[in-house]
């Protein structure tokens, strides 16, 4: 019987978790033998999110190829998706097309109906451990703010002092410019088009891009 193997990480994980292109490689190769399993081919998505489904083209090869009676093996649900809609959207598209899917890390095989209950419960507690972190994160930043602690790069208007935010007064007063203009009417691209035409720096130094201008408004309207 045949295998497929798929492969992703993100610069970030490769460095923080261990979980390199070539170990995931190794580990799926290991499971192929250990399995009497014949691996066909290995997509990669490289430095990838793995937000979006679609824009991963290893990933839709991988399905694509994916016929009856084969196995999409990974190395864990983690590097096939980060939400439970598209982690059932690609078991569906698997079982349609008579395929199997095995994830290494949990152990999952979803040859049977255990395998795929398992699978399905491990998704939904993927997605709520992700949430739960995202809500611990809003919340601690929304403290820093909130105490006037830093927690954010250091933002236009501000200067940061022993880890606390004071205000800048030159800056501030160009924070209120931009924000007086642009209740005016004046479009983001007029607004950092006349900072760059009269020589003033960004935070960095550098030229006023639009971004650059809605995110000064941004900040003094959190």
């Amino acid at each position: 019987m045949k295998a497929i193997g798929y492969i992703r990480v993100s610069t970030e994980q490769q460095a923080g978790e261990g979980v390199s292109l070539e170990a995931q490689k190794a580990k799926i190769e290991a499971w192929c033998i250990a399995n009497d399993r014949e691996l066909v081919a290995v997509y990669v998505d490289a430095g990838i999110s793995g937000k979006s489904m679609e824009k991963r083209q290893g990933l839709q090869k991988a399905l694509d190829d994916a016929g009856r009676g084969m196995a999409l093996v990974v190395y864990s649900l983690s590097r096939l998706a980060r939400s439970t809609k598209d982690t059932l959207t690609i078991s569906e598209r698997l079982d349609k097309a008579g395929a199997d899917l095995v994830s290494l890390s949990e152990r999952i095989d979803t040859t049977g109906a255990a395998g795929k209950m398992m699978f399905r419960m491990l998704a939904v507690l993927a997605e709520f451990e992700r949430d739960v972190i995202s809500e611990r994160t809003t919340l601690a930043l929304a403290h820093k703010k909130a105490m006037g602690q830093k927690y954010a790069p250091v933002p236009f208007g501000y200067q940061e002092i022993e880890g606390r935010l004071e205000a800048v007064e030159a800056e501030a007063q160009l924070v209120a410019e931009i924000q007086n203009k642009r209740q005016a009417g004046y479009t983001l691209q007029s607004i950092a088009d006349n900072l760059n035409e009269r020589g003033i720096k960004g935070k960095q130094g550098g030229r006023w891009h639009p971004s650059n201008v809605r995110y000064v408004l941004q900040r003094v309207a959190a």
